[in-house]
């Protein structure tokens, strides 16, 4: 059985490992990145149709200033960012699969002015013909370091690395590159397309999930361990 190792923040780090053990796979990890507030201004709600959220970091990380949008529908990325978005007491109007740009492609022929609420590294957008977007960053991300006794398994071993996010692949590359740790060894599982192409090159396979839904990432990656 190979390594497992799975690198996200808090709280979603602890939500995959308690998923995976449930599943009867050994899995270990740590956060290569956190997640931080910042300061940003509230426009008026009437301005817009709407708000479009690409990470239910949004709404952890948003604030009390979330409550004077509370009245706008949320068109989310996907089922987990819909999920946190009815948390905080919004209404969701559209979830989608397969990225913003997808998302707002299946919403063309009727006019829309959304606010995008964002981080800091967001995803550029080509909204088509009668969307327009304002955009607001609400949250941020301040690397972290490859914990050290997981940098030792990756050395010594490899294994297959769970990616949820293209922040993730970003600093697992750096942190590879950094500590010498040999990526032809490792296999990486990805939630979704755009989280491979930030991964770049020179890892022993790249897998992406038929689903970006951590259920079918853990299914793939207990496969990929065998």
């Amino acid at each position: 059985m190979r390594s497992l190792y799975v690198f996200r923040p808090e709280p979603g780090l602890s939500v995959t490992l308690e998923t995976a053990a449930a599943q009867g796979l050994e899995a270990s990890g740590c956060p290569l990145f956190e997640v931080e507030p910042v300061e940003w201004t509230v426009p008026p709600a009437d301005d817009f149709s709407g708000l479009l959220v690409g990470s239910s970091n949004v709404f952890r990380h948003g604030g009390k200033r979330l409550d004077k949008l509370a009245s706008l529908p949320v068109y989310a990325v996907g089922e987990a960012t819909g999920d946190g978005a009815r948390e905080k007491g919004f209404i969701v109007s559209r979830t989608g699969k397969g990225g913003l740009q997808k998302l707002i492609d299946n919403m063309s022929g009727k006019e829309r002015h959304l606010l995008r609420l964002a981080g800091e590294a967001m995803v550029d957008l080509d909204p088509p013909e009668g969307i327009t977007i304002d955009t607001r960053v609400v949250y941020r991300t301040a690397p972290l370091e490859l914990a050290d006794d997981i940098a030792t398994m990756m050395r010594e071993s490899g294994g297959v690395a769970l990616l949820h996010s293209g922040e993730a692949a970003k600093r697992l590359c750096a942190e590879c590159e950094r500590l010498g740790i040999d990526r032809s060894a490792i296999t990486l599982a990805v939630l979704g397309p755009r989280i491979a192409e930030l991964a770049g090159d020179g890892w022993e396979a790249v897998h992406t999930a038929p689903q970006p839904l951590d259920v079918e990432l853990l299914a793939m990656a207990q496969a990929l361990c065998q």
